[in-house]
């Protein structure tokens, strides 16, 4: 696996990671047991994986308690990244952009991060800058 400093972390990511019934959740696993680089989320996707636990409240607080020891951290959005998500709202408006994917992308121009961790073939086509592709973290096998 290569190593970046920082990697932004998608919701898809994070639901197969806390779904044992996901069919990527073991390699999911295993690349959170050999990441040591900090992993940055947005407030947007923590709300999508959320609602996309919304089997088992007991999974939901697992999720909450690796938020609170900030085994992810969570970036909140700034005035001028919603301006940037409206810009890319239409850029992408064919895909149609998805409010966590598009938040992640204007986190990502701001913080200047590169890399991303994320089951989402969006990301293939999304462009940081409206030019850079995303630098995908391949999970291990």
């Amino acid at each position: 696996m290569t190593y970046y400093p920082v990697i932004l972390v998608d919701s898809s990511i994070l639901v197969a990671y806390y779904s044992s019934r996901d069919a990527y959740h073991q390699s999911v696993r295993r690349f959170f047991e050999q990441c040591t680089s900090e992993l940055v989320t947005s407030i947007c996707c923590v709300t999508e994986v959320m609602y996309l636990l919304n089997f088992n409240w007991r999974t939901q607080n697992e999720f909450i308690s690796d938020l609170a020891i900030e085994l992810y951290h969570c970036i909140h959005l700034l005035p001028q990244d919603f301006i940037r998500i409206a810009e890319l709202n239409e850029q992408y408006a064919d895909l149609p952009g998805d409010f966590a994917d598009l938040s992640l992308i204007a986190i990502s121009e701001r913080l200047n991060i590169a890399a991303i961790v994320t089951l989402d073939s969006d990301f293939d086509i999304y462009r940081r800058y409206r030019k850079q592709p995303f630098k995908r973290v391949v999970l291990p096998s």
